[in-house]
């Protein structure tokens, strides 16, 4: 069984940035692709990013394509999602979560605790 926990939300600026960390223990975190999904206020969960497990493939959700990236230092067992220009609508609390093959969506076997961002205008 992976644990997940997320760590690096906060109240930014709308414009500025933030780096969430997923950091993974108890399992082959290795082998698991890894999603951050987020869930704004009132609103389903939505796919945001995915990574492989060798971090050779990542996907993207139109909505943050151009301004957040996802990365993995296995080495770390830890994920990132580096947020720039961000926008009030990128508000929401965000999840990684992990699974053994590459899901873009919501169906994901393992979940963090999420994290708050809040984008201010």
């Amino acid at each position: 069984q992976v644990q997940l926990v997320e760590s690096g939300g906060g109240l930014v600026q709308a414009g500025g940035s933030l780096r969430l960390s997923c950091a993974a223990s108890g399992g082959s975190f290795s082998s698991h692709a890894i999603t951050w999904i987020r869930q704004p206020p009132g609103k389903e969960r939505e796919f945001v990013a995915a990574i492989s497990w060798l971090g050779a493939n990542t996907y993207y959700a139109d909505s943050v394509k151009g301004r957040f990236t996802i990365s993995r230092d296995n080495a770390k067992n830890t994920v990132y999602l580096q947020m720039n220009s961000l926008r009030p609508e990128d508000t929401a609390v965000y999840y990684c979560a992990a699974s053994k093959r590459i899901v873009i969506g919501t169906a994901q076997d393992y979940w963090g605790q999420g994290t708050q961002v809040t984008v201010s205008s």
